[in-house]
């Protein structure tokens, strides 16, 4: 496959249109390579050729056919356009339609057709010119961005303009609004995103057609309307309200702002206070349910304060540090509710600081099923019931610890399941079994707290502690296992958690020899209780004690 792409764009490869046009071509590269066909490719920047304007004179009809009188690099633009098996043109839009030196090689074509007049098969326009050359298997495509919010009704006049060359509904054509984003580093998560999507495209347009699922979502919106036109407005270094030249780091504030989605609204408005060290400059966004506004003076009191340099912060969010690693090692620090920084992806739409950057694979509308979700209250089930049925009668407890690890599976229909609910699952109906067998309760009850504490104990030594399984689903899922403070703090929780039911059945042993013994499941309730109350103090205490320095 012999494939030529046009890149229109007055800024070559630096163009934005370029970065989708490339993905689409290496997609569609991958795919051909995959059967063992041979791909050839080549390119015409045309913002380094020497294409002038048409004259016409028509001396290509008449006088030399098929060849123009102007010398220029057109002529190697035509010889590839008939190489070509498959053509990419790829432009920004200019005033609604091609940019001005696309349009002259577009009027350059005319030695490609014959001078006689026919009429249209397609009902375009009233009559055409044929073709000097067999076209006839030749495929193009059309890729284009708009720095508006959608593509939507704004490529009338490139549509009308490819309509005529190549004939209504022969071409593919991938239009993309919001095209500015993708020179934006500090959006590359979702334009990555979008990307690699043009690159799938790439992939089925070899297989015979670009599907609709794809389509679908090459059409979505980058960022809603509003959040767009905010991001945009805020990119340009002046005040809208005053006109003035406004400081690199306000318009950096402002965009970051710009993100901020009203759906994660927490019931309070937020005050998060940026103080770049570097330059000494300070604003501070207020986030609350209507939006977002950026402070330069008139402070309020902050909720949240980050004090870092603003060469750490772009960097941050441009996904060339992660956020945690650069908090671990105190490239920058925060004060106050810490809660904002381990649920920022949610409040600034994945702008990266928290977590990592890369995208964890394309899903398409409609095809998308849901993750499921781990849950600890699944996993404490079999053992609560153990716990407090068993000491009141040996017999029924096992019964109903065994009935609850059966229908507790039933559960994972919802809900994910890890290593750690299967542990349960055995080791429960085990301890059941046994207290069936005739057991003494006093021996197998201690023993399943025991059983507990160790399998706490020993996740602290693998890669992801017990708890981080559960609770990651409060920080962003399995992001947050990325997160190295995360991971810390869950670590430190799991740990003492189980040293609590190591020593635990110390007192159940005891407790089950005397009267009461009967309420060894209650009494053996209170210290959970409190360490649950400590575990919640902890989870914001000690991220936020290691954010302060």
């Amino acid at each position: 496959m012999k494939i030529l792409l046009i890149n229109g764009s007055p800024k070559g490869k630096k163009s934005n249109t370029y970065k989708l046009a490339s993905a689409f071509l290496e997609g569609m590269r991958l795919e051909t390579e995959s059967t063992g066909d041979k791909v050839q490719t080549e390119e015409i920047q045309v913002n380094r050729m020497e294409i002038k304007s048409c004259l016409g004179c028509f001396h290509c009809w008449e006088k030399t056919p098929g060849t123009c009188c102007i010398q220029d690099d057109m002529r190697q633009v035509i010889e590839k356009l008939l190489w070509a098996d498959v053509t990419i043109w790829s432009f920004p839009l200019y005033y609604y339609t091609v940019p001005g030196g696309l349009k002259t090689l577009i009027d350059r074509q005319l030695p490609m057709a014959l001078p006689f007049m026919i009429e249209r098969e397609d009902g375009m326009g009233n009559g055409t010119h044929p073709s000097r050359y067999d076209m006839s298997g030749k495929k193009t495509v059309v890729i284009s961005t708009c720095g508006f919010y959608t593509a939507e009704g704004n490529y009338d006049g490139v549509c009308s303009l490819f309509d005529h060359m190549c004939g209504k509904g022969q071409y593919t054509a991938i239009f993309c609004g919001q095209g500015e984003l993708f020179r934006v580093p500090e959006l590359s998560d979702r334009t990555g995103e979008y990307l690699e999507c043009v690159k799938e495209a790439g992939k089925e347009y070899v297989q015979g057609g670009i599907s609709e699922e794809t389509f679908q979502e090459l059409n979505q919106l980058l960022y809603p309307k509003e959040v767009y036109e905010r991001m945009a407005d805020a990119s340009w270094s002046i005040d809208k309200e005053s006109g003035e030249k406004a400081s690199d780091a306000l318009v950096f504030t402002r965009q970051m702002a710009s993100l901020y989605r009203k759906s994660s609204y927490a019931g309070r408005e937020q005050v998060l206070e940026m103080y770049y060290t570097d330059i000494d400059e300070c604003y501070q966004v207020v986030i609350g349910k209507e939006g977002s506004e950026v402070l330069t003076d008139g402070f309020k009191t902050f909720t949240t304060r980050i004090e870092t340099p603003i060469t750490v912060w772009r960097s941050i969010a441009a996904g060339k540090i992660r956020g945690d690693e650069a908090l671990m090692k105190q490239l920058y620090k925060v004060k106050g509710d810490f809660d904002l920084m381990l649920k920022w992806d949610k409040y600034f739409g994945g702008a990266g600081v928290t977590g990592g950057s890369e995208a964890k694979g394309r899903k398409k509308p409609g095809l998308h099923v849901p993750d499921k979700e781990t849950n600890m209250n699944v996993l404490l089930i079999p053992w609560i019931v153990f716990w407090v049925a068993a000491p009141i009668d040996s017999y029924w407890g096992g019964l109903a610890c065994i009935s609850a690890c059966v229908l507790v599976q039933l559960l994972f229909y919802r809900h994910k399941k890890t290593i750690y609910d299967f542990l349960t699952g055995v080791v429960a109906a085990g301890c059941s079994i046994a207290i069936l067998s005739g057991v003494q309760g006093r021996i197998v009850i201690p023993l399943s707290y025991l059983a507990f504490g160790i399998m706490w104990t020993a996740s602290c030594f693998t890669e992801i502690p017990l708890s981080a399984h559960y609770s990651m689903n409060g920080y962003d899922g399995e992001k947050a296992l990325e997160n190295p403070l995360f991971m810390k703090t869950n670590r430190i929780l799991t740990l003492m958690w189980g040293i609590l039911y190591l020593v635990t059945p110390i007192w159940t042993y005891a407790i089950m020899g005397t009267d009461i013994g009967f309420l060894t499941g209650a009494v053996n309730s209170i210290l959970p209780i409190v360490m649950g109350v400590f575990t919640g103090w902890f989870q914001k205490w000690y991220p936020a004690k290691v954010a302060r320095g």
